[in-house]
């Protein structure tokens, strides 16, 4: 009992974070021997935990990074990457946002989509709804893929 808490736990914090989210904290969980629908479900919330906060937050601490000399290269990265992603949120708006989240490719992710939407100035209500429904979509793909789309599926049925 103690060794599985221990594993949702592990499960949890990596899906909180970057780079790793949801898509590498689900095929952990399948890898751990996890049932798929508590990991899908504890994936998705440690995912989304952080999203509020960088979309409250983040243009502050970019501006306090700009001022700090170690800081400003990093903050300079990560403006120059949400903006080059951001063609393809600007195109469909919410939609958009959903869409670049749930698709599980390199560069995409709550984190980077929550980067856009406060750098683009989408407003929380609009932004959070959508960045949940691209985790939504990207944590079926995930479990999809980590055991198995038909036996996935039959599950589903």
């Amino acid at each position: 009992m103690l060794e599985q808490i221990k594993d949702y736990l592990y499960v949890f914090f990596c899906s909180m974070v970057p780079l790793i989210e949801l898509r590498g904290a689900i095929p952990i969980g399948a890898a751990l021997g996890l049932p798929w629908i508590p990991n899908f479900l504890i994936s998705i919330v440690g995912n989304m935990l952080p999203v509020p906060f960088i979309l409250l937050f983040i243009r502050k601490i970019l501006a306090w990074m700009h001022t700090v000399k170690h800081f400003k290269k990093i903050a300079e990265w990560l403006e120059k990457k949400a903006h080059s992603k951001s063609d393809q949120v600007l195109r469909y708006a919410s939609f958009g946002l959903a869409l670049f989240v749930g698709i599980p490719l390199p560069g995409t992710g709550a984190w980077t989509g929550a980067l856009i939407a406060a750098l683009l100035d989408m407003r929380m209500k609009y932004s959070l709804p959508s960045i949940f429904a691209g985790v939504m979509l990207a944590a079926f793909i995930m479990s999809g893929i980590s055991y198995g789309f038909l036996s996935f599926l039959s599950f589903l049925a």
